[in-house]
Order: structure tokens, then sequence, then C-alpha cells
């Protein structure tokens, strides 16, 4: 009893003398997701989050306190996103609720997302903004020019910093490439890609061994953008045969996947999956969509294949469509294929505007 009085009769003044380094010490064994909700209560905690110690404990290279998700952002959830956990395999009951500058009318657009970092852009400001909203960071990064036409704008976040990719015309004929760098703060401008890359607005590229991967349309080819030297290349391999749509993926930098369909005059009659050969020099068919399956996808985008992306997520290939509700989703471990489930805040009538991005939450992904 005497003990327990000495403890509540003790003067708050002796904890704020406490050294710092120990205070670090003691509040870094706090679990990761508590301190989150307590670090608003006081500056100096919310600085703790970027301490030796914090860093140390809660490093990215320890597992992560956070699931991965698949994020949706859909024209109907105005001020937040609906989240799939893939690793419970089930929708959230939660969702994730964006900052003023991101959420107040009109709309910015979420276009890309990589290794916890999203990108938006927000026309009426002239600017882009690179967030982590787990550590509530931003940085806003105004357009090369006003007013700025863009398109492809593809996010690259490496553990050095992050690029943002995009092709823009200036307003005239040529085209050119224009990447920021967030190690140098600045733009750097390299020729365009003299092929027609895909129309797809919906398809950015695809990061794999140093270099941006696209896919032209008819005739079909791959094309690659080269950050270090700022060229275009491009692939000598050769494609397979009778080809109606193609699209790119990549696992983290370690294979690079082609799904496509098979058929004649823009009817494809079975849609299969390749990765790239270990030489490099061919495509390897590994997969064939079920029949049954691929009845449905087909007739889900009803032959118009501009509506397709596709992207990785967690030992998952992901095969969206812009009209549609549910993910087509391939489980390379397993070699099964599963549709993700339509989420239940959605309305029975829900339009088309489904954009779907790859979130691993990375409380150090700095912007």
């Amino acid at each position: 009893m005497a003990h327990n009085k000495i403890l509540t009769d003790m003067d708050p003044g002796i904890w704020s003398r406490l050294p710092e380094e120990l205070l670090e010490r003691v509040l870094s064994f706090l679990p990761l997701k508590i301190f989150l909700n307590l670090r608003s209560t006081c500056r100096n905690f919310n600085s703790l989050l970027f301490s030796p110690c914090f860093i140390s404990k809660h490093s990215p290279s320890s597992s992560s306190p956070f699931s991965p998700f698949i994020l949706l952002s859909h024209p109907q959830f105005l001020h937040k996103y609906s989240l799939f956990n893939t690793v419970l395999n089930s929708w959230c009951n939660m969702s994730l609720s964006l900052p003023p500058m991101l959420s107040s009318p009109p709309s910015s657009n979420l276009l890309s997302s990589s290794n916890g970092l999203l990108c938006y852009s927000i026309p009426r400001s002239s600017c882009f903004i690179v967030c982590n909203l787990l550590a509530k960071s931003m940085r806003r990064i105004k357009f090369p020019t006003c007013p700025f036409d863009f398109e492809f704008l593809t996010l690259v976040s490496t553990s050095s910093g992050y690029k943002l990719f995009m092709q823009s015309s200036f307003g005239s004929s040529t085209i050119h490439v224009l990447v920021y760098d967030s190690v140098l703060q600045s733009w750097l401008q390299f020729e365009g890609c003299n092929p027609i890359l895909s129309h797809s607005y919906y398809q950015k590229g695809t990061f794999y061994d140093g270099c941006l991967f696209f896919t032209t349309p008819e005739p079909f080819n791959v094309v690659c953008f080269n950050f270090d030297t700022g060229k275009w290349k491009i692939s000598r391999t050769e494609l397979p045969g009778s080809l109606t749509f193609v699209r790119l993926v990549s696992d983290e930098d370690r294979k690079l996947y082609l799904i496509g369909g098979v058929g004649e005059s823009g009817i494809s009659r079975s849609i299969k999956l390749w990765e790239l050969g270990e030489n490099g020099e061919n495509w390897v068919e590994i997969e064939t969509l079920p029949e049954m399956i691929c009845r449905k996808f087909v007739s889900v985008c009803y032959h118009n294949y501009e509506h397709v992306y596709c992207f990785w997520h967690q030992g998952l290939i992901c095969v969206c469509c812009y009209t549609w509700p549910e993910i087509l989703y391939y489980r390379v471990s397993r070699r099964t294929w599963h549709w993700l489930p339509k989420c239940p805040s959605l309305p029975d009538k829900s339009s088309c505007g489904f954009r779907w991005f790859p979130f691993k939450p990375e409380l150090y992904a700095v912007v």
C-alpha cells in the first residue's frame, strides 16, 4: 500500500526530467499500432517515430506489424478507401480516411502506389502529392509546366527514394519523358518513346530490373525505359502468337510475367499467363485460365480490353477491370485462380470507376 501511495504522489516533474534516450527506450516497447494512436497527444511523441531507437526496433527489415491490403478507390467513396486484407482474405470493417488536402472537393486523383506511398494529382493546385498516410507525411511536387497534360504516370519507390515517371507532349507534337527524382528533388527530361504505347489509361509501367516496361498496341511489342541511362529499348523477345491483348506485371524485380488473351479478330478464346525465361530470350507459358472463369472474365470486359489493367501484390497477380467490382487474381504459390469478392460497402448498383491499388503500409517509406 505504501509503495502504491508513493507512485501516486510522485512529482510529475520527475518524468519530465527523464533522460530522452531512456524515455525513447521505454516507449519503444509499446506495440507500434498502439503508439500510433498516442502520437497525436504530444509533438515529442510524434517525433519519436523517427528516432534511432524506434527505427532499430520497428525497422522494415523486421516483421511488419501491418497487413498488406488491396485498396479500392471509387467515385462513390468520396473521402475514404475500402481495404481488402490479403492475409485474412476479407474486407476490413475500417476504411482509410484522407487528409483534408486530398479529400476536399474537387477531389484529388489517386494515380499510383508503391511500397506504402501513394501519388495523387491535384489539378486545381497544379501539383502532385506523394504521401505516406501511415506516417502522416506528404510532399507537394509542382507541375513542371502549367497547364500540364501527362500520361502513364508511374510511381517507383526504392530504399533510397522514389521516382515519378510520365510522358508529356508539352502541348506540342514532340513527346518527352519526365521523371521526378525525390533524391535530387527536381524534374529530369528525356526523349519519348517512338513506338506508340498502349492507350490504356489504367495500365501503368511495370518496374523490373531497373527499367520500366510497357506494351504497345498491335502489332504487340514490349518496350522499356532505363532509369539510369534515360534511354528506351525495344524488346527483341518474340511474343506469343494470336494475341488479342497483353499486360505486364513483375513480382518485385525477380520475374516478369505477361498476361494476354489468345484468339482472333479481337475476340479472346482463352487467357494465358507466361513468364520471361531465365535467358530473357523467350516467353514460357505457365498457366491457362480455367474455361468457366475465362467466360466470366470475357463477359465482364465484353472484349473492351482497354479497361483491363494488372498489378502484383504479395504473391498475387491481380487482373482488374475499370467497369467491374471484382478482381480476378492468380495465387502464384498455389497456381490457382480466384475472384476477390465485391466490397460490401458498395451499393448494389454501382457505376464504373473501380480503381485498385496494392497498398502495404510502411512507416518508414520516406516522401
